[in-house]
């Protein structure tokens, strides 16, 4: 970031605050494990056995989290955005980045944020998946539009400027709720599986991939969303740009 800013002042940096890319078991927040059955050893570590549930320490993990915030801030970001799922990341966010001298700092939160196999291709990628367990306690069930409507209106309580949907063409429905409901500048995140799909079919010969992508991003404006996150950002710029 500091070297972005260095080079490019003019460039809009958003970060994504979470802290599965530093803890060893790939979650995003600190963890306790019940063990039912007790944890095997691997080495010196206790490793849950397949299917025991996990717990994620929620209180705990935000003073990680509004630590993290506030180190991008001071590294240059413009925006930072919590993705972690935790509740009351936001409020606690807001508290460190007003403490720490960064009032001015606006939130960007994943505020619906869906338990999803939408991200199947950036975990691959990124080797971002966790060594046990899945999300589902802290990320939201597809099925619940009510909670992801909750979980909105509570992060606007707590001071998040944006929010966001997540995933953006599976979710739709949201956005367009988010956005009448509420009024707020809502974004849409275009994950990982539905470029990947766009792109698989696409070099299979199927679809247009430049017509294809294009009508997937502007039927999440027509939902409601203000702003765009997607892997097609620079070829959308350039289809758009060619006219």
């Amino acid at each position: 970031m500091r070297l972005l800013k260095k080079e490019l002042p003019s460039l809009l940096v958003i970060t994504d605050v979470c802290l599965c890319e530093y803890m060893e078991h790939g979650h995003c927040g600190i963890v306790g494990v019940e063990r039912r059955p007790p944890a095997r050893r691997d080495g010196k570590h206790a490793v849950p056995e397949a299917g025991a549930p996990v717990k994620i320490l929620n209180d705990p993990s935000l003073k990680l989290l509004a630590r993290a915030a506030a180190s991008h801030a001071e590294a240059g970001a413009d925006i930072v955005a919590p993705s972690d799922m935790m509740d009351g990341r936001v409020r606690a966010i807001r508290a460190e980045l007003d403490r720490t001298g960064f009032a001015d700092t606006p939130i960007m939160s994943y505020a619906a944020k869906f338990a999803s196999a939408f991200y199947g291709p950036f975990r691959e990628a990124a080797e971002s998946a966790p060594k046990f367990g899945d999300r589902r306690s802290y990320q939201m069930n597809p099925a619940n539009a009510n909670e992801a409507l909750r979980e909105v209106a509570l992060d606007i309580q707590e001071g998040a400027d944006i929010v966001m949907v997540k995933p953006a063409l599976a979710c739709l429905d949201l956005i367009y709720r988010v956005k009448t409901e509420f009024g707020y500048p809502t974004a849409a995140y275009a994950v990982s599986g539905e470029h990947a799909m766009i792109k698989a079919a696409a070099a299979n010969g199927w679809i247009d991939e430049r017509a294809v992508t294009l009508e997937s991003l502007l039927v999440m404006r027509r939902a409601g969303a203000d702003i765009l996150i997607t892997y097609a950002a620079a070829d959308a710029a350039r289809w758009l740009k060619a006219g």
